[in-house]
């Protein structure tokens, strides 16, 4: 195991610089850049202090259960849930999203179909249309999007998307967590 690379993931995870992680942590910056390049070893307790800062512990920064991490999912690992009352059917097209920063969906939307109403939230939503026309509340605003458009947005207001086509309309969302 390489300490010093699993330290600089991390750190550039947390979009820290070498200066920053060294002040937060009383060490500089020189000291860190050797320990992400393998040159210097860290004392448990200073360690210990770079993962709290870091945001993890030493279970999971030892943890190499995670070392193949898995890039391809397929078909039959999506999640799918159908609600027919609302009239739309969800796909989670990663089965570990919700740990993800981004959630990516396929959502359905039968003919006069909608999806549930969010609360306010710190989300941002990518949607692109597929197929149909979609019509998204955003507050007191209304935007429709046809198949072939995009739209994007925080989430910062109520908001919910609803079928405006004469047929089934079908989506890719990709929202980051908090949202779906």
């Amino acid at each position: 195991m390489q300490i010093g690379t699993k330290i600089k993931r991390l750190r550039l995870k947390n979009g820290l610089t070498q200066e920053e992680l060294g002040e937060r942590t009383d060490l500089s910056k020189g000291f860190i850049s050797q320990l992400e390049r393998d040159l210097n070893s860290p004392s448990i307790e200073t360690l210990f202090s770079l993962l709290e800062v870091l945001g993890t512990t030493p279970r999971e920064f030892f943890d190499d259960s995670d070392k193949e991490k898995k890039v391809v999912f397929t078909t039959n690992e999506h999640t799918i849930h159908t609600d027919e009352d609302m009239g739309y059917e969800i796909d989670w097209l990663i089965t570990t999203s919700n740990k993800k920063e981004m959630e990516p969906v396929y959502l359905t939307l039968q003919e006069k179909g909608q999806y549930k109403q969010f609360e306010p939230s710190l989300a941002e939503t990518f949607i692109y249309v597929l197929e149909g026309k979609v019509r998204l509340l955003l507050g007191d605003e209304e935007y429709l999007a046809s198949a072939g458009d995009s739209l994007y947005y925080e989430a910062s207001d109520h908001h919910q998307l609803i079928n405006a086509f004469s047929g089934k309309s079908e989506m890719i969302i990709v929202a980051t967590q908090s949202y779906l």
